[in-house]
């Protein structure tokens, strides 16, 4: 149902533009700036009624101020950061949902790149908004939280349905898979992806989402059997 339309913005950055065609209503996961973001729901005939965000970094909350004045749309956002997120309506956390016109999603927690993070997952569209926790062959930098706290949000997102995409908000993919490579060099399906990364890069193509599934196969943190064996790969492709 919903069309989910890629916006890349800054050095690295996505923003996520969402429309669900039966309500009209138009959503942005994370806007960095405003600018494009509004440029390309304009060039869609799309009015942007919600922002979600899911931590205070300022590259994801960046357009916040300037897309609510430019809209009056509502703004939700991590309860645990709302000092730091001065501009949301609605504080949510795990357990609590959010619709989009008829699409639902649930919040999940998943803290550690910042100590109140949270995921969108909409189950009835397997997809799922994680923001700077997980990424294509990586994680979030540790910033306010623990490696125990991310081997857990790792554990709580590879249950969710293999088959679900995964928007990440940047495009880190083939400096992850290099990384991937040496804490997993007998991989074979991380050697098979990374090829298939580089040809996408070489192109300038970009190379999210992924898929829960193709993150269990070649993810290294995913795939950490433990939280010290995620802490030690964390600290490891810190200093890569």
């Amino acid at each position: 149902m919903l069309e989910i339309i890629r916006i890349p913005v800054l050095s690295d950055n996505y923003v996520w533009l969402v429309h669900e065609p039966h309500s009209k209503e138009t959503m942005v996961v994370d806007p960095a700036v405003a600018e494009p973001v509004l440029a390309e729901a304009d060039k869609r005939g799309w009015k942007i009624t919600q922002i979600w965000n899911t931590h205070w970094h300022p590259d994801h909350t960046g357009g916040n101020a300037a897309i609510k004045e430019a809209t009056g749309c509502h703004i939700t956002g991590p309860e645990a950061e709302q000092a730091r997120i001065p501009t949301l309506d609605r504080l949510v956390k795990e357990g609590d949902t959010v619709r989009l016109g008829d699409v639902v999603a649930d919040v999940i927690d998943v803290p550690a790149h910042t100590a109140g993070h949270i995921a969108f997952h909409i189950a009835d569209e397997n997809t799922v908004f994680v923001g700077d926790t997980l990424f294509a062959m990586g994680c979030g930098r540790l910033f306010e939280g623990t490696a125990a706290q991310m081997f857990d949000n790792m554990q709580k997102l590879s249950k969710l349905p293999g088959e679900t995409d995964v928007y990440c908000a940047h495009e880190y993919t083939q400096a992850n898979g290099e990384y991937a490579l040496v804490a997993e060099p007998d991989n074979q399906a991380l050697k098979d992806r990374m090829d298939a990364v580089l040809a996408a890069r070489a192109k300038g193509e970009a190379t999210v989402p992924t898929t829960i599934a193709l993150e269990a196969a070649t993810n290294p943190f995913m795939r950490a059997v433990s939280a010290e064996q995620l802490a030690e790969r964390r600290m490891a492709k810190d200093n890569f």
